[in-house]
């Protein structure tokens, strides 16, 4: 039985605000189609993010750099078509809004017209801060991301903790003050130490969401795959899996195949 708040109102961004104003945490998973998306939802989750992690899971792509616009487009769509209260975030993909502010507005225009999202997500602080503007110009809500930003992980080298190190810290306390006073309307820092991400939530008025960020930030986000045990190859220290959905799934098809093998399945009373 799901114990979220039985307001039934959509989410917007200004109710998010007011659950941080009022210390309410903000729970935000991932999907990518239009069943998990209606599951997600009706589960009574606050935000739903169709994440540029859909490279990986959905594409089988190594990272989220080969996702296209058109894909994102096409996921969020789907999802979109499930959702009757979440709040709904697009990823803009790696390549859409970087370095062009007009292609950026554009892109994002696309994304907004086609999926009927709610909004969108990008990551980086002050190399983006002229894409940031101009579509925060045109109306379209954004949502920040910094600390380990997937988009620029051949830059990293590695998926190793984020601003562990002073100058780096103190660039992403500054990016994150950047984004807020821009307009952004929530922030997502990913993988970076608990106390900084505690330090950035506190400064900044507007919610903050992690994902390896500890506890002492406004909400959290999981990608669902890995939440569920969709996925089992994958296993940092901030995730917490909450089922073993593929081992009851290999034991489902490995009894379904045993039925049709043995002409169990169909039964007489499973024909018509």
């Amino acid at each position: 039985m799901s114990i979220h708040s039985e307001d039934s109102r959509r989410v917007t961004t200004h109710r998010l605000l007011e659950m941080k104003q009022r210390g309410e945490k903000i729970s935000m998973l991932t999907a990518y189609d239009f069943t998990m998306g209606n599951i997600v939802d009706k589960a009574g989750i606050d935000i739903i993010l169709v994440g540029d992690s859909a490279s990986n899971v959905m594409c089988g792509n190594i990272t989220t750099l080969p996702i296209t616009l058109d894909q994102m487009i096409f996921f969020g769509k789907s999802v979109v078509r499930g959702v009757k209260r979440a709040m709904v975030v697009v990823d803009m993909p790696f390549g859409s809004y970087q370095g062009n502010s007009k292609e950026a507005l554009a892109s994002a225009i696309r994304i907004m017209k086609e999926t009927h999202c709610d909004c969108l997500k990008l990551e980086g602080g002050e190399e983006i801060l002229e894409s940031v503007k101009r579509i925060l110009s045109a109306g379209i809500p954004i949502m920040g991301h910094l600390g380990l930003m997937p988009q620029s992980i051949n830059k990293y080298g590695s998926y190793a903790v984020r601003a562990k190190e002073g100058d780096e810290a103190e660039k992403l306390i500054r990016d994150a003050h950047l984004l807020e006073e821009a307009g952004c309307f929530g922030l997502v820092l990913e993988k970076i130490p608990a106390a900084l991400a505690k330090q950035v939530a506190a400064e900044l008025t507007i919610p903050v969401i992690g994902i390896g960020a500890g506890g002492g930030v406004d909400g959290q986000v999981l990608v669902l795959h890995d939440m569920i045990g969709l996925t089992q190859d994958f296993s940092p220290r901030f995730l917490r899996r909450y089922a073993n959905i593929q081992g009851i799934m290999n034991e489902a098809i490995e009894h379904y195949v045993e039925d049709v093998k043995s002409g169990d399945f169909p039964s007489d009373k499973e024909q018509y």
